[in-house]
């Protein structure tokens, strides 16, 4: 299966979500990652579950008018990553972590969306990482369940900060809840310290992947400061069989002093590298000439 390139919406924050989606088709992007985050994104869980079927059509129509498909759905139900955690130790919390991902589950039935990506958890007082890992799977095995009955795919993210912040913890994650896949992102491992080969084991598990630059101890950075070598990523794709979408995935926040860089540049200079390697065409770097 051949690699397509998807953009996401929440890249340009300052935008409205249709100037977004806009930029994303004229720069040649064919699939969208919708972010669906509490009190942050565009459309916020907290404002679609007040009436699922008329947003599913207003996001509907954005996609068809800009020739879009939708190549992820990424919730995050709270910007702070324990609220409504699958392995929250509050049923309270849990619960309204399951009926966020019930609203976002029938908003991508709605769109024909494929997948769901969403966060592992986190390491909560009281629990050893193992106990975390086990908690977390119990809830996330019930949402892989809802979603195939639909033909959708659920994955999680693992990411600095929460649970599965290693491919070890990553892979227990997987053993424990069948069914369960990986939006990948080697950034999350690459800031860490890790070396870049370090994910390699997740790629036959990956659903959707996540590309931008970045370094150790710097989460993103521009084309010239990145030291992921995602030429040979995306080769080991191939190797694997992968055969989701590729994100390029800049976000504009302060977390991580994800602030630094011009998204729109960065984003054209990894689409047309990540474009030149899957065309197996020449990649020449734009250089800047003063």
């Amino acid at each position: 299966m051949s690699i397509k390139l998807s953009c996401a919406d929440f890249t340009w924050p300052l935008l409205t979500h249709d100037q977004s989606l806009a930029l994303i088709a004229t720069l040649g992007f064919k699939g969208v990652d919708l972010g669906i985050f509490g009190n942050r994104s565009h459309i916020r869980p907290e404002v679609i579950r007040d009436d699922v079927p008329m947003w599913a059509g207003i996001l509907r129509e954005r996609l068809d008018q800009h020739g879009l498909e939708p190549a992820d759905v990424f919730l995050i139900p709270n910007t702070d990553f324990g609220g409504m955690a699958p392995n929250h130790p509050d049923p309270r919390e849990r619960e309204a972590g399951r009926e966020a991902f019930t609203d976002v589950l029938d908003l991508a039935c709605r769109l024909e969306a494929k997948g769901i990506s969403s966060t592992t958890g986190l390491l909560f007082d009281g629990e050893s990482p193992s106990e975390s890992l086990q908690n977390a799977a119990e809830e996330l095995s019930w949402r892989v369940d809802q979603a195939n009955r639909h033909g959708i795919t659920v994955s999680v993210e693992p990411a600095v900060g929460t649970n599965a912040d290693t491919p070890d913890k990553a892979l227990e994650m997987l053993a424990l809840s069948p069914g369960l896949k990986l939006t990948l992102d080697y950034c999350h491992f690459v800031y860490q310290g890790m070396e870049q080969t370090a994910p390699d084991v997740l790629l036959p598990h990956a659903r959707h992947f996540h590309c931008r630059g970045c370094a150790p101890n710097r989460m993103q950075v521009d084309f010239d400061e990145n030291t992921i070598d995602y030429a040979r990523i995306i080769n080991k794709m191939r190797d694997v069989g992968y055969g989701g979408w590729f994100g390029v995935e800049f976000v504009w926040t302060a977390i991580w002093n994800c602030n630094q860089v011009d998204n729109t540049s960065e984003t054209i200079r990894f689409r047309d590298l990540a474009q030149a390697v899957i065309n197996g065409t020449e990649h020449v770097p734009f250089v800047h000439t003063v």
